[in-house]
């Protein structure tokens, strides 16, 4: 009997993957991954220095694992320190997940996020409802997601400009990702920002943390982060809680403000959509899900390290290879979703990952849907006829964290 031996499998030529840089992936970061997902679902990208996963099925395989764990990227630990609540494992992550959840909670949100949000939400639209025309990205959205926010910590005497300019610092560092042929930063230099952002948010901090050591504040997150689950007459100490304040600075702030204006675009981009959902706002949550998976606020912050030895869509990873999950390339997975990159709020519901997935899943999935919707619920109740402003362009910028950089609307007053 004669055995015939079959071909071996060709491997893709990823050579092409040398010449992506990141302004590429900054600017537009669909046309690279599309080819990855067709190509190579799991891939090593130079500029990265990781491998990076870009379709769904890699994705939550990764996330969900119990042959990976949770770990920071190289830039986002060089910008939050440790330890971070999204990089860390076992004991600290079970503590700090402890310590953040309980106020994230539905019914522990339902109880007040009417009462936090819809009073901002007014109040930044009274500055401007009556011009007729407005910049939504600076004058709303952004405001909204931060002042709800940094309420919620108790960062009242913040004002939202500070939140913003600490934020976008903070985005800028955790995404100067670029790395070397030798494995360091390109471009040292671009955590500086983000450095001047944690120092003066210590400055702001620091002195509210002394308070509420000595007197715990209820309506402040983070005085419950210094007591909650804590022996009586003891905190959790400062320096262990930083890193997950400066998460929720940069992420947390981010998340709500972006997933609304792309929401917007999106729907802009389908006139007789938007018509429905200002006319009938109990369509404002399946909105609010088309434009995540649209336009994944988180597009490709978040990562993986194999804990041993592991073979994930045919390629061998060696113990202790991260692994950055895209969930915004992953929420444009073909095998999915039918033309995912246009914007359809009719589309089947599938799950998408934008809040990503396994035990290191965004913890305020609940309270960042909720303050998109009373955000958008309010603009469109105040500003019924808004439309965009055809005569400004709609950028988005971003590969880590990707939104649009600005979104020019008019109306009839």
């Amino acid at each position: 009997m004669t055995t015939i031996e079959q071909p071996a499998t060709a491997q893709p030529d990823l050579s092409w993957l040398d010449d992506v840089t990141m302004t590429d992936l900054e600017r537009d970061p669909y046309p690279v991954y599309e080819r990855l997902r067709a190509e190579a679902p799991l891939a090593f990208v130079p500029v990265l220095g990781s491998y990076v996963a870009s379709t769904a099925e890699v994705c939550r395989e990764v996330a969900t694992s119990p042959d990976f764990e949770g770990i920071i990227t190289p830039a986002g630990g060089r910008t939050f320190g440790h330890p971070a609540i999204i990089g860390v494992n076992g004991e600290i992550h079970a503590d700090l997940r402890s310590m953040v959840e309980p106020a994230l909670q539905p019914s522990e949100v339902d109880r007040w996020i009417d009462d936090l949000v819809r009073p901002i939400a007014r109040g930044f639209l009274e500055q401007f409802e009556d011009d007729g025309r407005a910049e939504l990205v600076s004058q709303y959205c952004e405001p909204v997601s931060v002042r709800a926010l940094g309420d919620l910590l108790g960062l009242q005497s913040v004002s939202s400009d500070k939140l913003r300019e600490w934020f976008h610092k903070l985005n800028r560092s955790f995404t100067n990702a670029a790395m070397d042929e030798n494995g360091d930063f390109a471009n040292p230099e671009g955590f500086t920002e983000g450095d001047e952002a944690k120092a003066e948010i210590r400055s702001v901090v620091d002195p509210l943390i002394d308070k509420w050591i000595a007197e715990p504040d209820q309506t402040s997150n983070i005085s419950h982060w210094l007591h909650d689950g804590m022996p009586p007459g003891q905190t959790r100490d400062r320096e262990y809680i930083y890193p997950t304040i400066y998460v929720y600075l940069l992420g947390a702030m981010q998340e709500p403000g972006h997933g609304m204006a792309s929401t917007l675009v999106g729907l802009f981009s389908r006139p007789e959509q938007m018509e429905r959902v200002v006319d009938d706002p109990t369509l404002i949550p399946r909105a609010i899900s088309e434009g995540m998976r649209w336009t994944s606020p988180i597009w490709s912050a978040t990562a993986r390290i194999s804990t041993k030895p592991v073979t994930v869509a045919g390629v061998d990873l060696p113990a202790g290879t991260p692994v950055m999950l895209s969930y915004g390339s992953a929420n444009h997975d073909t095998g999915l979703y039918e033309a995912p990159s246009a914007y359809d709020m009719q589309r089947p519901p599938l799950p998408h990952l934008a809040f990503g997935a396994g035990n290191h899943a965004c913890a305020g999935i609940y309270f960042a849907n909720h303050v998109m919707r009373i955000g958008l619920e309010e603009l469109f109740e105040s500003i019924p006829s808004l439309e965009r402003d055809t005569g400004e362009g709609v950028e988005f910028w971003g590969w880590g964290f990707r939104g649009p950089t600005s979104l020019h609307v008019t109306w009839e007053v």
